[in-house]
């Protein structure tokens, strides 16, 4: 059974705004830029647990998120969410997809004053909704900016992330990871 994971109430206004100020009917409908595989390393094996989409818009990146509850620890989130700089996910720790995707050299944390990186994201928390689920925002940056020579990965690490501790907010284990395509 697929469950959706997003942030409460903020994705679901935000999907809602979203959908309606782009004419859209429906979250459907969005056209993806990019897509990743979403992986977990599990029992010797790379398994597939979700997929995740970026919408780019003219003025940001919309990232929509599905996965597979079984393949996240047992406490519902929140977990420590963000962009990585290189997209490679492989097992068993992920640490191929480099660090958070980081293209003006800021430090970690939206609530750290000189962060924060491009590829820091809200952290993932437990949501039960429609379609899709809107879980991050990258403002005032492009696709060609992301998927460059070496790519970018999604990763979702084990713990919250506390928005301040550089390089990675305390976060913990990477525990998913998919590397991003243009479809």
């Amino acid at each position: 059974m697929m469950i959706k994971y997003g942030l409460p109430f903020v994705a679901s206004a935000f999907l809602i705004s979203c959908v309606s100020g782009s004419g859209t009917k429906s979250a459907t409908a969005l056209q993806p830029s990019a897509f990743a595989r979403m992986l977990a390393f599990r029992d010797g094996q790379l398994v597939p647990v979700g997929q995740a989409q970026i919408v780019e818009r003219s003025d940001r990146l919309d990232l929509l998120l599905n996965l597979d509850k079984g393949y996240l620890p047992d406490k519902g989130g929140p977990y420590g969410m963000h962009v990585h700089a290189v997209g490679r996910c492989e097992a068993p720790d992920f640490a191929t997809a480099g660090p958070h995707w980081n293209p003006m050299g800021k430090q970690h944390g939206h609530d750290n004053p000189a962060g924060a990186h491009a590829g820091d994201l809200a952290n993932l928390n437990l949501m039960i909704g429609t379609a899709d689920n809107s879980v991050g925002t990258i403002k005032d940056m492009r696709l060609a900016e992301l998927l460059d020579a070496d790519g970018a990965a999604l990763v979702i690490h084990e713990k919250a992330d506390d928005y301040r501790t550089d390089p990675s907010g305390n976060s913990g284990k990477r525990i998913v990871c998919g590397v991003f395509e243009r479809p």
